[in-house]
C-alpha cells in the first residue's frame, strides 16, 4: 500500500507561507439571521461531498496543547494533512479553546492563520469548533499532563470549563474570542464552517465529582448568545452545533438540542452506532430540508465502521467525519470503558483513529475503501 511505504517516518515539507496576515475585523452585521434553507443547501451544493476526521495532531493531548505556543506542531500537522489529502480528505474538524484568546490573542491568531494556511495547502477546509462540554471541566494553560497510561482521551478540556461558565466577567471575554476568531476568517473560503459548540448538553459523566451541578442550565442560557455572536460577525460560513443524544423531532426535543437545531444553517450530528441506526438518524434530520453532516462517528466495536458507515453517507450526501486521523497522546485507540478499567494494551479492534504515529494504516481495507469512496488516486 503506497499510502504505509511512502509515510513512516512523517517527514513532509511544511508549507509556511501563512498567507495574509491577521483579517482586518468587519463591522457587525446589524441583523444577523439565520439563513435560509435555500442559501443553506446552495451553499452546500458548492462543496462537494465532505469526508475528512475529527482533527488533533499525534503530538497533542487536547486543543490546547494543539495550538498553544511552545508545543503547537506545524510541521507535524503539515506531515499529517498529506497523508489526508492521500486518503482524499478535503475537510477536517478542529478544536479551539476560549483560553488561547485570553491567554495571547495575536499569537493564537497568527497562529490559527498558518493552520489555515498549511490545511489549504494540502486542500482541506477546517470546520472549527468554538466551544465544547466534554472531559476535564477544568482546564488550565501552560504544559498539558502526559497521557494516563491505558486511558481514552485522559487530557481532552471543556471549553469553557467549569470555573468561567458562571462568571458574567467573563462573557465579554467569550463574546470577544468568538466574534474575533470568525471575523478573523468570515470572508476566508479556506474555512469551511463553524460549529459553535460540541456537544453542549454533555454531562461528562466521567467528571462527574468535579462536574458543575447547574451546567447544563449554564449552557442552555449562554448557547444561543454564542450563535448570535458569531452571526454578527456575518460569516460567509454556516453555523452548526451537532446534535447527538435523544429524539430529534420537533415535539420530543430536549431544550438543549432545540436550540442546536433552530439556530443552525446546516444540520450537524453524531452517531457511533451501526450503519442502520446512522442512516435511521439522518431520517429524522432530512425532514428539516438542510444539508447534514455527521460530525462524528467511528466506533469499530459498537458497529460504528468506516466501511460500513462512510457509503451510507456518501449514498445520502452526508457529510462525515470519522473521530481521529493518527493515533497519538489522545489514545482514542483505546476504548471508553477504560476510563473505568484502564488497559495499556493495543486493543485487538481499535476503537477509533485510522493511522498509526508513524503514518501507516491501522487497516489497509480501510484506507482502500476511503480513498474508493472519495475517488483518491491510489499509490501504486
Amino acid at each position: 500500500m503506497g499510502l504505509v511505504r511512502r509515510r513512516t517516518a512523517l517527514k513532509l515539507p511544511l508549507m509556511m507561507a501563512a498567507g495574509a496576515a491577521l483579517t482586518r475585523v468587519p463591522l457587525a452585521s446589524a441583523d444577523p439571521v439565520r439563513w435560509t434553507a435555500d442559501r443553506a443547501n446552495a451553499w452546500y451544493q458548492g462543496q462537494g461531498w465532505l469526508v475528512g476526521a475529527n482533527y488533533v495532531p499525534a503530538t497533542a493531548i487536547n486543543q490546547i496543547e494543539m495550538f498553544q505556543q511552545g508545543t503547537y506542531d506545524p510541521r507535524r500537522i503539515d506531515a499529517e494533512f498529506a497523508i489526508a489529502r492521500q486518503l482524499g480528505f478535503n475537510t477536517m474538524r478542529v478544536f479551539l479553546h476560549d483560553l488561547l484568546w485570553a491567554q495571547d490573542r495575536q499569537g493564537f491568531q497568527r497562529r490559527l492563520a498558518q493552520f489555515v494556511a498549511i490545511a489549504a495547502s494540502r486542500g482541506i477546509k477546517p470546520m472549527f469548533v468554538l466551544f465544547d462540554s466534554c472531559w476535564d471541566p477544568h482546564p488550565k494553560l501552560g504544559p498539558q499532563h502526559a497521557p494516563v497510561v491505558g486511558v481514552h482521551n485522559s487530557g481532552w478540556v471543556q471549553g469553557p470549563g467549569a470555573d468561567r461558565l458562571g462568571d458574567p466577567q467573563y462573557v465579554a471575554t467569550l463574546r470577544d474570542y468568538v466574534t474575533g476568531v470568525v471575523s478573523q476568517f468570515r470572508s476566508d473560503p479556506r474555512v469551511l464552517a463553524w460549529d459553535v459548540w460540541n456537544e453542549p448538553d454533555n454531562p461528562a459523566k466521567v467528571y462527574r465529582k468535579v462536574e458543575r451541578g447547574d451546567k447544563l442550565e449554564l449552557v442552555a442560557g449562554l448557547l444561543p448568545q454564542v450563535f448570535q455572536w458569531a452571526r454578527a460577525a456575518n460569516p460567509g460560513q454556516p453555523l452548526t452545533s451537532g446534535v447527538w443524544q435523544g429524539s430529534w423531532g420537533s415535539s420530543s426535543r430536549s431544550k438543549i438540542a432545540g436550540i442546536q437545531l433552530d439556530n443552525s444553517d446546516v444540520v450537524s450530528f453524531h452517531s457511533y452506532a451501526s450503519p442502520t441506526e446512522f442512516e435511521a438518524r439522518i431520517d429524522e434530520l432530512a425532514p428539516l430540508g438542510r444539508p447534514i453532516l455527521c460530525t462524528e462517528y467511528l466506533a469499530r466495536p459498537q458497529g460504528s465502521t468506516v466501511e460500513g458507515v462512510l457509503p451510507v453517507a456518501k449514498r445520502r450526501n452526508v457529510a462525515a467525519y470519522n473521530w481521529g486521523l493518527v493515533a497519538g497522546k489522545t489514545q482514542t485507540y483505546l476504548p471508553w470503558d477504560t476510563w473505568d478499567k484502564p488497559d495499556p494494551s493495543e486493543p485487538k479492534v481499535w476503537f477509533s483513529d485510522l493511522l498509526r504515529p508513524d503514518g501507516s494504516a491501522y487497516r489497509d481495507a480501510e484506507v482502500k475503501a476511503i480513498q474508493q469512496l472519495t475517488g483518491a488516486r491510489q499509490a501504486p
